[in-house]
């Protein structure tokens, strides 16, 4: 439906009034005015509408907290059971209204016609309101919006640099987002009791709780919903030789880089000897050829696949075990430099390769891989990254493993929000590996391959064991599969260490078990 809207809005004669959203709000509508201003450099437009929107938030808060005052209902039979007035009252009745008014925050923030609440909803008001101000010259109330977010987040480097900045014309903080941080921070605490105290559950709507009012059983599930910081500390890598090439702040963005040395030649070689040998047109893609654009045709490998192969003997058990040894090693490397200590799982692994169909290059303008983000839906106009489903929402990092340099085209590049804006490229060569961190702060597609054949393996890796292997072509092998299923050959020759894996069976034939624009604050974080 959201397609049909939109091919209608480009039809000529049609004009933006013509449509009416019944199920606007009036924060939501100024916001997406403002950003709209916003991003055309529009500022003293964009200043009026961001504070229209930012009062409508709030006095929408002010509503939804209201309504939290009337009965309650019980989250289960269990709470209903409490023992005691005192648990009756506290636990019942007067929780579940802070937790009621906790989650108001997800109800403003989440956009009429979306299922999931936009990330930091009043804290990105402040933020893009700090850089319009400054652009139209109010220092002061650029100061004002400053402080105002250091409420959020009072140890964030950048705007703390820009508070000395603004120095001799310092603002105070806004005294209605004060206001609003001061209670929640309240509310919280009382909550967190309940929860160490009275066995509740609170699952937090916001980013910003600082970690000392969490429990601290609870702290680390809520480091998982923390946003990603372009200024961590990268951990040593586990293999000699490997360089990093390029990291985040090289490449102008979040949670980015990229390792060269991954691979040898001759490892390239064996692996792109696989693909001619076993790769499938659309294997990987639902059987599309062409998933992306008619221009180029896709063939891939999944790791099953693979594994298949060889026990039929298409192709050579060293090849198979050399696409997992390199999938392995992939993940070793950018699980110790982006979450040493933090265990990755994969989620999916893809040996693909994109080809350019002859004759139909001339005069193309499409993409290999359009602009997107791999665990949300990117919304361009809006600004906005919706985790909700079909994007595949619990994927932390991604990467690319490149194989070979000899085609024309086919260059990773990463832009801003607006999907137009690119901030960096990469080259693929082999050896080369591109990590980064699947959300919002990292948009990316794929220029154009437009003669010859781009080879890699697609990596994704998930920090939730309960997400892990959920595609079914991945597949892990005990250290004695190949010896099951070949007994004339050595597990110990073929295969790597496999210690801390719960093995379980696989499913097989054998019933075995550039130029850059500097970006400014991005809307909605």
């Amino acid at each position: 439906m959201r397609e049909d809207i939109e091919k209608y809005r480009r039809m000529s004669g049609v004009k933006s009034d013509s449509f009416q959203d019944l199920e606007a709000t009036p924060h939501w509508e100024a916001y997406e005015t403002g950003v709209q201003h916003y991003d055309a450099d529009e500022y003293l437009q964009a200043v009026a509408r961001l504070e229209e929107s930012l009062s409508e938030a709030l006095s929408a808060l002010e509503e939804c907290r209201a309504l939290c005052e009337g009965p309650q209902e019980d989250e289960d039979e269990e709470e209903k059971m409490q023992p005691g007035l005192y648990e009756a009252i506290a636990g019942t009745h007067y929780i579940q209204v802070l937790k009621c008014r906790q989650q108001c925050v997800l109800e403003i923030a989440t956009k009429p016609g979306r299922i999931s609440a936009t990330e930091d909803f009043i804290p990105s008001h402040l933020d893009l309101l700090q850089f319009a101000y400054s652009q139209v010259g109010n220092q002061t109330l650029a100061a004002e919006c400053a402080a105002s977010y250091l409420l959020f987040y009072p140890t964030d480097e950048p705007m703390l640099e820009k508070m000395k900045q603004y120095r001799t014309e310092l603002g105070e903080d806004v005294a209605s987002i004060e206001h609003y941080v001061q209670r929640s921070l309240m509310e919280k605490k009382l909550i967190y009791y309940a929860v160490e105290h009275l066995g509740e559950t609170f699952n937090d709507p916001d980013l910003w709780t600082p970690d000392e009012l969490i429990p601290e059983n609870l702290r680390e599930k809520h480091s998982l919903l923390m946003p990603l910081c372009a200024c961590f500390s990268a951990g040593a890598l586990p293999f000699e030789g490997i360089a990093v090439t390029m990291d985040s702040q090289q490449m102008n963005g979040s949670q980015r880089v990229v390792f060269d040395r991954v691979l040898t030649e001759s490892e390239c070689k064996d692996l792109l000897r696989l693909t001619k040998a076993a790769g499938e047109a659309g294997d990987g893609y639902r059987a599309r050829r062409s998933p992306h654009t008619p221009h180029e045709r896709f063939e891939g490998l999944t790791v099953l696949k693979a594994v298949q192969l060889a026990q039929n003997g298409d192709v050579e058990w060293r090849d198979a075990k050399l696409l997992l040894q390199a999938s392995e090693k992939s993940r070793k490397i950018i699980e110790s430099y982006f979450t040493p200590g933090k265990k990755l799982h994969f989620s999916f692994t893809h040996l693909v390769c994109r080809r350019a169909v002859d004759g139909e290059q001339e005069g193309r303008m499409d993409l290999s891989h359009p602009v997107h983000a791999d665990n949300c839906l990117l919304d361009p106009e809006g600004q906005e990254c919706w985790k909700e489903p079909p994007a595949y929402v619990y994927r932390d990092y991604s990467a690319i493993l490149y194989l070979n340099d000899d085609f024309q085209g086919g260059g990773l590049f990463f832009t801003e929000m607006d999907t137009v804006t690119v901030t960096a490229e990469v080259h693929p060569k082999c050896g080369r590996l591109v990590a980064f961190s699947s959300g919002k702060e990292n948009p990316h597609g794929v220029w154009a391959v437009r003669r010859g054949r781009r080879c890699a393996i697609a990596l994704w890796y998930t920090h939730s064991a309960e997400h892990a292997e959920q595609v079914k072509e991945r597949v892990w092998w005990p250290c004695h599969w190949f010896s099951l299923c070949r007994p004339s050959l050595e597990a110990s020759s073929l295969f790597l260490p496999c210690p801390g894996h719960e093995w379980r069976a696989v499913p097989g034939k054998t019933g075995i078990p550039v130029t850059v624009r500097y970006s400014k604050p991005c809307p909605g974080g």
